[in-house]
């Protein structure tokens, strides 16, 4: 009988691994209203391309740094997007030439120069727990 005790709890613990967890701190938050809306994409094929992204995350800003844990990713590689939405209107609001007038940033503190960034450029790996740091540019 612990034979087959031990074979079906080998076999459970196979097949319900945990997701790992995803700890984002956002810093450098420079007005206390609005929330930032976060965009999770898996690909390279359609990122950054509106309602695209596997999951979407809000946090209310009430300071200059907020958190976020999720924990409803599997492992796998991703790129975070974010963009704070200050007026609360649900959109990323651009000026005239296409750029953004809130403030936004993306997973590994990638800065955009010469235009938006490749998924290859923000994506890591999630295989254990994990805690990001990103920064706001404002």
């Amino acid at each position: 009988m612990s034979n087959l005790f031990i074979f079906f709890s080998l076999i459970t613990s196979l097949f319900s691994a945990e997701n790992p967890q995803l700890t984002i701190k956002i810093s450098n938050i420079e007005k206390m209203k609005g929330e930032i809306i976060i965009g999770i994409f898996d690909k390279d094929k359609n990122f950054l391309k509106e309602g695209s992204a596997i999951k979407n995350y809000t946090v209310k800003v009430e300071k200059n740094t907020a958190f976020i844990t999720i924990t409803d990713l599997p492992k796998g590689e991703y790129a975070v997007t974010m963009y704070h939405d200050e007026n609360s209107d649900k959109e990323c609001n651009r000026n005239f030439m296409g750029l953004p007038k809130e403030s936004y940033a993306f997973s590994n503190n990638f800065k955009p120069k010469f235009g938006p960034p490749k998924f290859k450029d923000c994506k890591f790996e999630l295989i254990e727990n994990k805690t990001l740091n990103i920064k706001m540019i404002n």
